[in-house]
């Protein structure tokens, strides 16, 4: 940060609710903590678990992945001989009881770190909720605002199960040891112990009182056809009191105790700390306002992956591993979404280092002239199923040598993009190769989805666009001519690579111009068609990338397709509503969702490069600014302070899937910084 400049200050979301909010309203805004391993909590603002995958600590686990170990806390406060409940739920039997959301009067968004506050009677109560970076533990503080002494009762719902895995049909019962302040839970063989702690100025004890709770429903979980009901036990509760002005707090760790002895109003300092260290590294255009906010957003999918094979090699070369989970709460590092998100994640937020740790990362994982498609959960080693994914790492090294111009990455990084240029045009895994009769890259193995549009249920691949897929041969296109730069700059032979460029482009444009319709085949020489004509957003690469391989006198005619067709307030459809296949809404059982995936759903993430496509043909920066306003308006909706991974097709656009999606942060605030205007 340059010391001549003020610290940034930290944006802010607030939600204000003088009588209360509305609930049925407040179950569809959730938040979400993370800790830089892959770990998270989250929740609904009223405190009401509507998936599987909300809890106070999920944190990720060495072999086993992001586990769920403490569902949820269930706070009672007693104010003047009356009870109030701070949390909600929604149980089996249809029940609900909202009794925290009646309480609540705000939720902020200080930075990345919630605060809520309460009105119990005469007594304010705020909480806060933090983990620590590069930990699993988390902390939760209970500040007292105003009013008469309140007597707390916090207890916790422990569970171990897999994030994403089915729900057990009973509840596991925790051991608890005892040792003065300390409280130890093991909750399972294979689970690690959680240690917790209270922190006051007065004891507070842990009353060893079981209790085990009514089913809870998981409505969001219900919705989409998987188990969705839980039943938790509780092994006992911490009981304190507060008078105005004091604060009380709980740390979770599963961590050795010496992560626990820590002040906790310093972990929440240190935490806005950094944040404003995130700002400050950030370029000046990104210090405020909504680039600001997706700055913080982007930490979130930043992180050290918890693999042990990574140790060895990334020591030494010097440097840790890193990655990029590509969505909360049921993603890991995908190869695919990593690349394409590198450059708003990490460049646009001058976090260079941490981009060139994970170009280094994915090279190590290259197999056959592929990089992974992605990283299971608790797993070592990559899935590598994937057409498109290795021809974005291409394009995520050319982002950063364009900013960083560093020579030596591209020196070491060199003979591994060569062999990858070289398996290519050879052939490799899943027929994915060059078609020596004209140059093009083709692909597809039965049974699999090689492409971005890659969904598949019960082994009906919805979109399998076996061929020649038009975003595969615009980044073919697109790797080949920056192997050649790269090769010069290098003082190795551009020719061949010029030569291979040079025929795709003549076959590509003769292929793929669809002179009816005016824009792009998406797929030719394909499983069943020769042509397949359906109009969908693929096309904008041959124009977006930074050699476009389309010629320029079709550049206007498709992005007119695109406009008229596609684009919406907050992304482009994967298909055109005119088809028959199109889908207006991503809803019901997996099935359903995957038919409506890439079949007229809208992606965030598209957003990104039809600006720039945009851009190259009218360098209208204020024109170009416009098309974010339902990007701008959607950080309040869904995850808060985030960007949803996508949305259904029609009005009113309808945040659908991960409610945090790196790319559609990455993209978001890489074109917000690109259509800034000065004023």
């Amino acid at each position: 940060m340059n010391a001549d400049l003020p610290s940034p200050a930290l944006p802010r979301l607030a939600f204000e609710w003088p009588q209360g909010p509305d609930f049925q309203k407040e179950l569809h805004h959730e938040w979400l903590v993370t800790n830089g391993r892959g770990g998270f909590a989250s929740g609904t603002l009223v405190g009401c678990n509507t998936r599987r995958y909300h809890g106070v600590f999920i944190p990720s686990l060495e072999q086993r992945g992001r586990t769920v170990l403490l569902a949820r806390m269930v706070e009672h406060a007693d104010v003047e001989g009356r009870t109030w409940r701070l949390g909600s739920e929604e149980r089996a039997d249809g029940a609900i009881h909202e009794d925290g959301a009646k309480h609540l009067r705000s939720f902020h968004l200080e930075g990345l770190i919630p605060i809520w506050e309460y009105q119990l009677g005469p007594a304010r109560l705020r909480r806060r909720l933090v983990m620590v970076h590069g930990e699993n533990t988390v902390f939760i503080a209970w500040e007292h605002v105003s009013g008469p002494e309140v007597s707390l009762r916090i207890r916790p719902f422990p569970v171990d199960r897999p994030h994403d895995r089915a729900i057990a049909s009973h509840a596991p019962e925790a051991t608890v040891i005892l040792e003065g302040s300390q409280v130890e839970l093991r909750i399972g063989d294979e689970a690690p112990p959680v240690r917790l702690r209270m922190y006051g100025r007065r004891p507070a004890p842990f009353v060893g009182l079981e209790e085990t709770s009514a089913a809870q429903l998981y409505r969001v979980e219900k919705a989409r056809g998987y188990e969705h009901t839980e039943v938790q036990h509780s092994p006992g509760f911490f009981e304190c009191r507060l008078t105005q002005g004091e604060t009380v707090a709980l740390g979770i760790t599963t961590e050795t105790w010496s992560c626990l002895e820590r002040d906790p109003s310093e972990v929440f300092t240190l935490e806005q700390e950094r944040e404003r260290l995130l700002l400050g590294r950030a370029p000046l255009e990104a210090r405020d306002g909504v680039s600001a906010r997706l700055v913080l957003a982007a930490d979130q999918f930043l992180i050290t992956p918890m693999r042990t094979a990574d140790d060895a090699w990334s020591r030494s070369l010097g440097q840790d591993a890193r990655s990029i989970i590509a969505g909360y709460h049921w993603f890991t590092d995908w190869g695919r979404d990593t690349m394409i998100s590198l450059d708003g994640l990490t460049l646009c937020t001058g976090r260079y280092r941490e981009a060139e740790a994970i170009l280094r990362t994915f090279q190590h994982y290259v197999r056959d002239g592929l990089i992974p498609n992605y990283f299971p959960d608790g797993k070592s080693e990559g899935v590598y199923h994937t057409a498109d994914a290795t021809l974005w790492f291409f394009h995520a090294v050319d982002r950063y040598l364009e900013r960083t111009r560093d020579e030596e990455l591209l020196r070491d990084l060199f003979p591994t993009l060569r062999s990858i240029i070289e398996h290519h045009q050879r052939g490799t895994r899943f027929n994915i190769g060059v078609d020596p009769e004209d140059g093009l890259l083709r692909q597809g193995a039965e049974g699999y989805q090689l492409t971005w549009m890659d969904a598949k249920v019960d082994g009906w691949v919805v979109t399998p666009r076996r061929g020649k897929a038009v975003e595969l041969n615009a980044l073919w296109f697109n790797a080949l001519r920056l192997m050649a730069t790269w090769a010069e700059r290098l003082g190795h032979d551009a020719r061949p690579y010029l030569t291979a460029a040079e025929k795709a482009y003549d076959s590509f444009n003769q292929r793929f111009w669809n002179e009816k319709l005016q824009c792009l085949f998406d797929v030719v020489d394909g499983e069943h068609v020769k042509e397949d004509a359906t109009i969908r957003p693929n096309q904008v690469f041959a124009i977006s990338l930074t050699h476009p391989v389309l010629r320029r006198e079709h550049w206007e005619p498709v992005l007119d397709v695109v406009r008229r067709e596609l684009v919406t307030p907050v992304g482009l459809r994967s298909l055109s509503p005119g088809h028959p296949d199109f889908k207006a809404n991503y809803d019901g059982d997996l099935r359903a969702r995957d038919a409506a995936y890439h079949q007229g759903t809208v992606w965030g993430w598209l957003i990104g490069h039809y600006v720039d496509a945009a851009l190259k043909v009218n360098p209208d920066l204020q024109a170009a600014h416009s098309l974010l306003r339902g990007m701008e308006e959607h950080l309040l909706h869904a995850g808060i302070g985030q960007m949803s991974e996508i949305f259904d097709a029609t009005e009113p656009f309808q945040p659908r899937g991960c409610i945090a999606q790196a790319w559609s942060v990455a993209e978001a605030l890489r074109v917000f910084m690109k259509t800034h205007v000065t004023t």
